[in-house]
């Protein structure tokens, strides 16, 4: 069975997807029980010094999946932004890795051009399991009364495309995130953040995937500058027992 059928198989019950952005952080999740691991191109831009927003290099972005995916032996859904300028390319290089499925998101670009990308994808990709993300919550597209329609129609027209599962970054009320598991006629993911409702309270209003994004890699940086500050501004380590794992 390879990786994208296995990953495939996980979304017949709600699966948890907590995001990593290096070997070590992989490993981390692993360890904990994690049964597959997401990538966050935000944590893997700032593992890198650069601002999330595609901006690393193809290659560059390759190489840290390719880290990634050697460190573990559970699948891994590699975020990769808008697919950099070549769909098919960028999707047959993470096949090539092994990597289990991909996560590909409109942006604020136009609905019809996604929808091309996510087309461009199932036909390089064979059984890559396609997130495909919209980001008419999380960047605040339209008028507030309208996104949910917004929302549904998108996620129709990219299931349409090919899209396994619909992504829905930075919703979190309950009754909107029932209605859209209601409404999408496909596997829904959100962004489970602080004020999200619980992963447990999301898989009972049928969400089937749960991803954090950054979240993780912004508890660990916060952790560093915490110790660090402590031992700068005060002279010691601060609590060791928040930084043992």
């Amino acid at each position: 069975m390879t990786n994208a059928a296995r990953f495939r198989r996980m979304h017949v019950k709600t699966l948890i997807l907590p995001n990593a952005w290096d070997p070590a952080s992989a490993r981390v999740i692993e360890e904990a029980g994690a049964a597959a691991i997401a990538t966050t191109s935000a944590g893997v831009s700032w593992a890198h010094g650069r601002a999330d927003g595609q901006t690393l290099t193809r290659d560059e972005m390759l190489g840290a999946l390719a880290r990634i995916v050697a460190a573990v032996e559970v699948p891994v859904s590699a975020d990769i932004e808008q697919g950099y300028d070549d769909v098919a390319a960028t999707v047959r290089a993470v096949v090539d890795l092994g990597i289990a499925g991909v996560n590909l998101e409109d942006g604020s670009g136009e609905p019809a051009e996604h929808a091309e990308r996510l087309r461009t994808a199932r036909a390089a990709g064979g059984d890559l399991v396609i997130n495909a993300r919209t980001d008419v919550y999380l960047a605040g597209i339209g008028e507030p009364e309208g996104r949910f329609d917004e929302t549904v129609a998108r996620a129709r027209l990219y299931l349409a495309a090919g899209a396994d599962v619909v992504f829905v970054p930075g919703v979190v009320d309950e009754e909107t995130i029932a209605l859209l598991a209601k409404s999408i006629d496909g596997p829904l993911n959100v962004m489970a953040w602080p004020g999200a409702p619980s992963p447990t309270r999301l898989a009972e209003l049928g969400v089937a995937r749960i991803s954090v994004g950054p979240v993780i890699a912004m508890a660990a940086y916060g952790a560093a500058r915490r110790a660090a500050e402590a031992l700068l501004e005060r002279g010691d380590y601060g609590d060791p027992e928040r930084f043992v794992f």
